[in-house]
């Protein structure tokens, strides 16, 4: 009994003198986790999205074109994560746009077209005629229950805003007032009375300057606040009005003067995403900033008018789907060319989501871009291909032309009113071969593969 009683009092002895190193190391715990709460702040990084607009997923030098000159957008992919091999989810750039907003297909958030269809009798009034129509107050009912629906779903601004971000939005945007899609600031007012469509003020972003991002950043910086900037600028998309010496420049190299001012469309367009570049590197922000690059849809310059050429936009070919995919954080994602990893559009939103540390809702059906045995994994993607016009928005099917996957090495073309298509994607990249009755049982792999995937609402 006496033997524990001695260590009773010889135990509370030691305790005694250990009060001093006790403190020092509780100090030291409480330091510590300091330290990771003010890290994992600095962690909260800023989300720059880059949107071209209408860009063939080949016009770039870096992926050898041999007449358009991209040297930013070159630098950028070298100190990025590029996947060469990237797709949206339809050649048309609401629902493209769409998907990548919400990180859902088509089918699922029901935006699969442009426009709302309109009435017999606006159809016989002619073009100009329908373009006043889809603004008129006949219309603005079945506009306002579209956005309604379409909010129903999570979106980046929304969940980035409840984060504590400020959230910008530039340029091309088609469901409606984005602040009620959750953007904090947004230079779209889409107001049908004032043209109202598809962006309005926000489409001079980059072709008259960056001035909302630089306010944006300003009050980010003041307010020490993280910021995503939805940048979607109006470029290099019609109209083709490019400054005269880049014209000029490319004449000399392209007689053509419909391709000569497409091509220099696109290198204009390279210059603003060296001015938003510059502007970030000069605040000393790039090191805790994100840039994520896509393109809505392609495009193929028609040689005979400013339009674009068959099997582009609003073709589920190559042509109008696929898009180099790219992502850099300095210092933080390793640089590589990928020319081999399938990514579609819909991997952005949840990329974002983690790289932000915020939980990616159940709905999203992409792939984290950084995950890279999770992508060759899945090795395959979808796509819908609908009317520009939208029949009947309430059903998802109505307008659909056409289903795609790309699935490895290979791509088929599932449509609805005319024969099927098969090609060897990565041996006939520009889709010059159609196979389809060469390769039965492949046809059958991938229609299993569409059907299992095809869950429209």
């Amino acid at each position: 009994m006496m033997f524990f009683y001695l260590a009773f009092v010889l135990l509370e002895l030691h305790v005694e003198a250990m009060k001093p190193m006790l403190s020092i190391f509780v100090a030291l715990i409480f330091a510590v986790l300091l330290s990771q709460a003010q890290v994992a702040a600095k962690e909260q990084p800023n989300i720059v999205l880059i949107l071209s607009d209408d860009q063939a997923w080949n016009d770039y030098s870096f992926l050898g074109h041999d007449t358009i000159q991209t040297p930013r957008l070159d630098q950028f992919a070298s100190e990025s994560l590029t996947y060469t091999r990237g797709y949206v989810t339809s050649p048309l750039c609401r629902p493209s746009l769409a998907s990548i907003f919400t990180g859902l297909h088509t089918p699922y958030h029901g935006i699969t077209g442009n426009d709302l269809s309109l009435d017999p009798e606006d159809k016989k009034q002619g073009k100009i005629r329908a373009m006043a129509s889809r603004n008129s107050p006949k219309y603005a009912p079945r506009h306002q229950a579209l956005y309604r629906k379409f909010r129903e779903h999570a979106n980046l601004a929304r969940l980035l805003t409840d984060a504590g971000y400020l959230t910008l939005q530039t340029g091309k945007f088609w469901e409606g007032d984005p602040k009620l899609m959750g953007f904090t600031h947004a230079m779209t007012h889409a107001d049908p009375k004032r043209g109202g469509r598809h962006g309005d003020a926000g489409l001079k972003i980059s072709r008259e300057g960056i001035l909302p991002i630089k306010k944006l950043i300003d009050l980010a910086q003041k307010n020490q606040k993280p910021f995503f900037i939805w940048h979607a600028p109006f470029l290099p998309h019609t109209p083709h009005n490019p400054p005269k010496e880049l014209y000029e420049k490319y004449l000399k190299l392209e007689p053509n003067k419909f391709v000569a001012r497409y091509y220099a469309m696109v290198e204009w367009f390279d210059q603003t995403c060296g001015e938003l570049f510059d502007e970030i590197e000069t605040r000393r922000l790039s090191e805790n900033t994100v840039f994520l690059y896509v393109t809505d849809n392609g495009w193929i310059q028609s040689p005979t008018s400013a339009r674009y050429a068959p099997l582009s936009k609003q073709d589920p070919h190559d042509g109008g789907v696929r898009t180099p995919i790219m992502i850099k954080w300095q210092g933080r994602i390793q640089p590589k060319m990928d020319q081999e990893t399938l990514v579609s559009s819909i991997d952005l939103a949840p990329t974002i989501l983690k790289l932000c540390h915020l939980e990616v809702p159940s709905a999203m059906e992409g792939i984290d871009l950084l995950d890279r045995e999770g992508l060759q994994k899945r090795n395959m993607v979808f796509g819908y291909d609908g009317d520009h016009d939208m029949f009947d928005w309430k059903k998802t099917t109505t307008n659909l032309q056409t289903r795609y996957v790309v699935k490895g090495e290979w791509k088929l073309l599932d449509h609805v009113d005319q024969p099927d298509e098969l090609y060897h994607i990565t041996q006939d990249p520009f889709e010059k071969t159609n196979v389809f009755q060469k390769k039965p049982e492949k046809v059958q792999e991938l229609l299993k593969n569409l059907d299992a995937w095809w869950k429209p609402s």
